[in-house]
């Protein structure tokens, strides 16, 4: 396409009604469309998810902008580049530091009329007056497609709505903010969201005093944040949270860094209420969104590392009956129950609930359930258990539970499910599909050298496992696997559940070499993959080194050596002594399929066929 017609799809001057004329942005251009001229990943604070600043053009100004989180898939599928022309869907105009901030929070993007090159000769928006808070531009807001959401009969008003400053007051005018623009910078601002969680009351008890706090997160169509009110904010506020139900909140609120120790959700930032922060429940309860889910499949879940906080949905194939453990460290009961989910990655996992959401549970085998806040454990392989910040959602009505459901009654009420229970031996069936490298790729591709972590397979050869320190004294209590203190009067201790055993339980945290026709490698890997390799449990093989056949332990090390298998890894940057390093760490491990590598090499050797 001409650029002549691409710039014709441009609405020239948006950019300046969107920040300077509101009301005649509303009338003059309802459906602005704009270039965009550049896009460039943010550095991301603490552990938040990946964020872009996206500059947008009309041709005659522009204007730096900030996607939300929501909107990145445009930039991972690849639709939204550089030179596409956008129409701006959902937005909302800040000042952040005397800046001009375009949040953008959904678009269309024009692919078939993009440029590659900037069109006109675009100007920076001017900034008339770096004090004047930008009046809030009625952007064309909609709660279709958030999870079930019935459209906003007047979406032209959600983002113009003055702020509440408290069910008798009208004194204070403010801007109704997307959550997702909230930073330590932004004031004056009211957010209009629901109550997706509310946790109970804790209280602390210390040398330098007492007291409680209690946290909601709070959801609306940019994004998720959590709040947190401590003694008299818990008094005052408490009550007045209903989780499900939407609020005005009005600042003073502090906006600080997150503490990622405490929260699940992905936002940099999360609020603490202050005394003079204002609270009111919205007359409208209906066009904000319910909750907001980033799934990971079940298959998925084998290369998901341990602790880790997902959201899952699956069908409910067994509900066990709630059972009670003491805790270890503070002797107190707790309840808990069982869940196994399935669904169409033909992976099933087990998922443990808590307290009074164990107990209430009444969820009918064959329902679809999907939770927020789940915790990834390697114990017994894979499974999951629902933080007290989570939440569980029955039958939700969302694309991912009607597909489930269609998939279920068509064929998979009949299917057989793989678990995770066998990892090790699993090897690659299931979960990600990691591409295949030679060693030498490896070290070509320079994996585990940047800050993400990189994932890959190789086949090799074990040349070399070293014997000294192949496995350490664990804990015997269910789920610990902590290393226990030999306390020399033959007992051992474990620091983490404050009891004393009469032995270890010996586990695997092997060093090998493998090689393939291009190169070496070192290899960690532990317990399961040791098993694997060594063809006993660590407790056996030290049992034979210490005494009964220290020979016999030898001569299972050298049967080890020359086995051929497929390896999962993952290469990630680690510091030793000091020193960097990339650490080659096995998740998993499979004999090799002679019948499949041949088929393999058969159909290579048909490619050179003349």
């Amino acid at each position: 396409m001409s650029t002549d017609l691409a710039a014709s799809k441009i609405t020239p001057g948006v950019l300046d009604a969107i920040f300077n004329d509101p009301e005649r942005r509303a009338t003059d251009f309802p459906v602005p469309v704009c270039q965009c001229v550049q896009i460039k990943p943010l550095a991301s604070q603490g552990n938040g998810a990946e964020r872009y600043r996206v500059v947008l053009s009309d041709t005659k100004n522009f204007v730096q902008s900030m996607l939300a989180t929501g909107a990145n898939h445009f930039i991972h599928d690849q639709k939204l580049k550089k030179g596409s022309l956008v129409r701006l869907k959902q937005f909302q105009a800040n000042a952040l530091k005397g800046k001009r901030i375009l949040v953008i929070m959904d678009i269309d993007v024009l692919a078939e009329f993009g440029e590659p090159d900037k069109i006109g000769d675009p100007q920076a928006l001017k900034v008339k007056d770096e004090e004047e808070d930008v009046k809030p531009a009625p952007g064309a807001v909609s709660g279709a497609g958030f999870y079930g959401n019935k459209p906003a009969q007047q979406p032209a008003q959600q983002q113009s709505l003055p702020s509440r400053t408290g069910p008798s007051s009208s004194a204070g005018q403010g801007n109704i903010y997307p959550i997702e623009a909230l930073s330590p910078y932004a004031h004056k601002w009211t957010i209009k969201a629901r109550v997706s969680n509310k946790s109970e009351i804790r209280t602390w008890h210390k040398q330098s005093g007492e007291g409680k706090l209690f946290s909601v997160n709070l959801l609306d169509e940019s994004g998720e944040i959590k709040a947190t009110g401590f003694n008299e904010q818990c008094d005052q506020l408490y009550d007045l949270f209903q989780e499900g139900s939407v609020y005005y909140i009005s600042s003073p609120c502090r906006v600080q860094l997150a503490k990622k120790q405490f929260t699940n959700l992905p936002n940099d930032y999360e609020l603490t209420f202050d005394r003079e922060t204002k609270v009111e429940k919205a007359e409208d309860q209906e066009n904000v969104p319910q909750v907001r889910f980033n799934f990971t499949d079940i298959a998925s879940l084998q290369t998901v590392e341990k602790d880790t906080t997902i959201d899952i949905i699956g069908v409910l194939k067994e509900v066990a009956d709630v059972t009670q453990i003491v805790s270890k460290s503070t002797s107190k009961p707790y309840d808990k129950r069982e869940l196994t989910l399935v669904d169409d990655s033909d992976f099933s996992v087990r998922l443990t609930i808590w307290g009074k959401t164990a107990v209430s549970f009444d969820a009918q085998p064959e329902s679809i359930v999907a939770f927020k806040g789940a915790k990834v454990s390697d114990f017994g392989g894979r499974s999951l258990s629902l933080l007290s910040s989570g939440s569980m959602t029955l039958d939700p009505d969302i694309q991912e539970a009607h597909k489930l459901r269609g998939w279920y009654d068509t064929h998979g009420r009949s299917n057989t499910f793989a678990s995770h229970s066998g990892m090790a031996s699993a090897g690659a069936a299931g979960g990600r599909q990691d591409p295949v490298m030679t060693v030498a790729k490896v070290y070509e591709d320079s994996l585990g050298m940047s800050e993400a972590t990189d994932y890959f397979s190789t086949k090799a050869t074990i040349v070399y496992i070293k014997q000294e320190n192949f496995a350490y004294p664990a804990c015997l209590s269910d789920g610990c696997n902590k290393k226990v203190t030999d306390m020399g009067d033959g007992t051992w201790r474990c620091e983490k559940c404050d009891i004393t055993h009469p032995k270890p339980e010996y586990r695997y945290i092997m060093s090998l070499n493998v090689n393939d026709h291009t190169g070496q490698l070192w290899l960690s890997c532990f317990d399961d993959v040791g098993r694997l390799i060594m063809g006993m449990s660590a407790d056996q093989l030290m049992a034979l080194k210490d005494g009964e056949d220290p020979a016999a332990a030898g001569r299972a090390f050298e049967e080890a050596n020359c086995k051929t298998m497929l390896f999962k890894c993952r290469a990630k940057m680690d510091s030793f002594q000091d020193q960097q390093r990339v650490r080659y760490q096995v998740t998993g491990a499979s004999p090799v399929n002679y019948s499949q590598e041949a088929q393999k090499l058969a159909e290579l050797i048909k490619l050179y066929n003349i």
